[in-house]
């Protein structure tokens, strides 16, 4: 058996969907996963160096990796209402708010990328690991952040005011799912089957949604809110029909977020297929 290390957030989506997998509780497909935690940025620069075979990743990322990895069609983070908040302590036009300094939760999120596209102009930026960032706001050390994941639910109790859903805006200019994250694997290792591999991970998906107490302790042990409601919405929000597999709507998301993102003077890849066969 083949050990695959994995790296993946300690957001309860992550460890909701991956809990199955790396556990061994269904069929790996003659690999074992060896997971690694850290934060979304934190991956994004590995991926930026190809330091691990698997991991997540933000869509953001892609242009500049996506001639060395797969995205993988399950495990992703994609969907409607589901999106960054641009959030301010005072209720003002984000254009004004984004004149000022803005924190991001770092220069690779899709969170990142989504505010240049919105703003249509270079916006001083000030990366943060996404936790940081509404205590930031809220002191006055920043004029506005974007803030992700379980942000969208708890933003209200730091005293800030949402000026923006960057994922509503997406949603309206393109009528398509706002492509978050996904999972990466690299290519041109023959030792990494993309389609035995991608299986694998597609039932570590359906294991957690056919019994999604069982992730529970393993959840609660590595998110940074431990309120049961917040987590629970966390996860009812970020997995979806999307993160069984993307499908032909979810992939069509993807590739226009990476057709955006070179056009928008990001590096791109030398084109060629995002996704791997799905048998």
């Amino acid at each position: 058996m083949r050990t695959v290390r994995v790296g993946y957030s300690p957001c309860p989506n992550d460890t909701f969907l991956f809990y199955a997998l790396v556990h061994g509780l269904v069929d790996g497909e003659g690999y074992a996963f060896e997971p690694l935690l850290a934060d979304v940025e934190t991956l994004n620069e590995l991926a930026l160096r190809a330091e691990l075979p698997m991991t997540k990743a933000s869509y953001g990322v892609l242009p500049e990796v996506c001639d060395r990895y797969w995205c993988l069609r399950s495990g992703g983070a994609l969907g409607r209402g589901c999106g960054p908040l641009v959030v301010c302590g005072r209720d003002v036009p984000l254009e004004e708010a984004v004149r000022g300094r803005v924190a991001v939760p770092g220069v690779h999120t899709t969170a990142n990328l989504l505010l240049d596209l919105r703003a249509g102009r270079t916006v001083e930026k000030v990366p943060m690991v996404f936790h940081e960032i509404m205590p930031a706001v809220a002191r006055g050390e920043v004029d506005a952040g974007v803030v992700i994941h379980e942000g969208r639910f708890t933003y209200r109790s730091h005293g800030l005011v949402a000026l923006a859903d960057l994922g509503q805006w997406w949603e309206e200019a393109t009528g398509l799912p706002i492509p978050l994250g996904g999972i990466l694997l690299l290519r041109d290792r023959p030792e990494l089957d993309p389609v035995r591999i991608q299986r694998a991970l597609r039932r570590s998906v359906e294991y957690a949604l056919a019994h999604p107490s069982a992730p529970s302790a393993y959840v609660r042990q590595h998110a940074q809110e431990l309120d049961e409601a917040v987590v629970g919405a966390h996860i009812g929000l970020y997995v979806n029909e999307f993160s069984v597999d993307v499908g032909r709507e979810g992939q069509q998301a993807v590739e226009d977020l990476l057709t955006r993102a070179v056009e928008a003077g990001r590096c791109g890849c030398s084109g060629g297929t995002l996704f791997p066969p799905e048998e």
